[in-house]
């Protein structure tokens, strides 16, 4: 089991995100309170951003917004909107790098991720979080129950030619992402709420079937807007919770598996997934 936190709003360095909070993701890391599994996430983390154009999309009218959405699927293939990803497989609190990371890189879309490694899965780069396909990055807190043996097959078995080559590693988290990415490449004018939901009653519908459980906790960026899932087949579900215009991240809505400090954070309900675009608006649908 795994923490995650992602961030949209106003322009902010990864300090004041990923360091300082008194229950920062380093914190989280070797002392969580909510894990259901597990005591600690020392098997590496990541963290993935997006950048300037990304960052000006924000000053786009209403209209112009609207009408840019129209015009573009999900899925883009402009290299400047494709996110920048910084991973380890180092025990964050270990890399000496991050502390001039986070006072460097500045954003308005950020996912950042601390890794509990299921037994069995290998520790290395290419199983490492985020994932990233074109201007799309992933993270994943959860997992398959016996993962190799019940739906490692099935989960593959009806993947393009291109997603199927594109999995470059052996986790259920890169495959949950691909089978998203399969209804986004199959069905382009699919919004990622819209894949992320029929993705989620199909794992449903295989775990059942093959009477294992599935824990998906999720978050996916396109740069401009989060799309973030709490979900389980058996409950209870990880946790999740969400804080908006707190005092200190003005302008901003903050998605984490823990609160990150004292503040007004609410639960995200069970079995849901949560919405947020550029202007900040919550939308929050049931599974």
């Amino acid at each position: 089991m795994c923490r995650l936190l992602a961030y949209i709003g106003t322009p902010v360095n990864l300090e004041p995100l990923l360091c300082e909070p008194e229950h920062s993701l380093i914190v989280q890391s070797y002392k969580p309170r909510e894990m259901l599994q597990g005591t600690v996430n020392a098997d590496g983390y990541g963290i993935g951003w997006y950048g300037s154009k990304s960052a000006e999309s924000k000053v786009l009218s209403a209209e112009e917004s609207s009408t840019l959405s129209t015009q573009h699927s999900v899925l883009s293939t402009d290299k400047d909107l494709e996110p920048f990803i910084y991973k380890s497989i180092i025990p964050i609190w270990n890399d000496t790098n991050l502390e001039s990371i986070s006072r460097y890189v500045e954003s308005n879309n950020i996912l950042a991720y601390v890794r509990s490694a299921t037994s069995g899965q290998a520790l290395d780069m290419s199983n490492a979080q985020p994932f990233k396909y074109k201007n799309l990055s992933f993270i994943h807190n959860g997992r398959v129950e016996k993962f190799k043996k019940t739906l490692y097959r099935p989960m593959r078995k009806n993947l393009s030619d291109e997603i199927y080559s594109w999995i470059g590693g052996t986790t259920d988290s890169e495959h949950i992402f691909a089978m998203i990415l399969n209804h986004l490449t199959t069905n382009p004018d699919k919004t990622i709420e819209q894949a992320l939901h029929v993705t989620l009653l199909e794992l449903q519908e295989m775990a059942l079937s093959y009477d294992t459980c599935v824990m998906a906790n999720l978050v996916i960026s396109d740069g401009k807007r989060l799309v973030a899932s709490r979900y389980a087949v058996k409950q209870p579900a990880p946790t999740l919770y969400w804080v908006k215009n707190d005092q200190n991240f003005p302008a901003s809505v903050i998605i984490a598996s823990e609160p990150l400090f004292t503040g007004n954070w609410q639960p995200v309900p069970e079995n849901s997934i949560i919405s947020v675009g550029e202007d900040c608006d919550i939308r929050i649908e049931q599974i």
